[in-house]
């Protein structure tokens, strides 16, 4: 999805909400973050290289190598390439364990003042302005995923 940073506020105000939950959530979310990777993988390696040139451009590819940013075409770049997908899942699984464990404590010991701003009115305009972008982003992301009827380039 087209949401960056969306599990981990959920994860936030989950935890802020349920402290004793806080192993549990950060386990749910790791899990959910490495099926996604999975998902992304599997296309990756459907595509191949020449299903890779299709989504990301020659200097979108050149900028992904240098920092290894953003994270799902990074992912996407390494399964076409066939990296070892044990060995790629299991790296995403023990960091994105340690980083949302990390933020579930920070909601343990931060939550409740962190949802007591959330819960003011120029928050929640901005949440819902995030919301629509939000909408808007996958919007684009799927109708990106539609082949058109126009031909292609040889």
């Amino acid at each position: 999805m087209f949401f960056p940073l969306g599990i981990d506020l959920l994860l936030v105000g989950l935890t802020a909400n349920h402290h004793d939950r806080w192993l549990y959530f950060a386990g749910m979310a790791t899990v959910g973050s490495v099926i996604a990777c999975f998902t992304t993988g599997w296309i990756g390696r459907q595509g191949g290289e020449a299903g890779l040139e299709i989504r990301i451009s020659k200097r979108g590819l050149k900028f992904i190598q240098k920092p290894g940013f953003p994270f799902t075409p990074v992912v996407l770049v390494a399964a076409t390439l066939k990296y070892p997908r044990p060995k790629l899942l299991g790296i995403i699984a023990v960091f994105r364990f340690v980083r949302f464990s990390a933020e579930a404590l920070l909601a343990f010991r931060y939550g409740r003042g962190v949802l007591r701003v959330a819960q003011s009115k120029p928050v929640e305009i901005f949440i819902f302005t995030v919301v629509l972008v939000y909408l808007a982003g996958t919007g684009w992301v799927i109708l990106s995923w539609i082949p058109s009827s126009r031909p292609q380039r040889s």
